[in-house]
């Protein structure tokens, strides 16, 4: 699993079987920091997540398998909102849909 944010939608008018009605979102790899990690990219969307969220998921064959249809071609799937992010020294931490500017508690 690894972490990104929400950074726009993706519309697809021909879609492979087992795609129909599901969402696709444009994510932004993160670091636990919030941090940028690399280039944006198209993932499907199994929770709802909404722009600007900060979200996890599952890539390769996992990411298959977070459908209701088994092994459609996918290669990233959000399946988790992040609530808040705790790193060991009291780092930086996250609210759900944006950074969190607080300090540990």
């Amino acid at each position: 699993m690894y972490l990104g944010r929400v950074v726009g939608t993706c519309v697809a008018t021909q879609r492979s079987p087992g795609l129909e009605g599901i969402r696709l979102l444009v994510v932004e790899p993160v670091d636990n920091s919030g941090r940028v990690t690399g280039a944006p990219f198209v993932a499907v969307d199994t929770v709802s997540a909404g722009p600007g969220e900060m979200v996890f998921l599952v890539g390769a064959r996992e990411a298959s398998l977070a459908l209701e249809q088994p092994f459609v071609p996918v290669d990233a799937a959000i399946v988790g909102l992040v609530d808040e992010v705790h790193m060991a020294g009291g780092a930086k931490g996250f609210l759900r849909g944006r950074d969190d500017a607080r300090g540990p508690q």
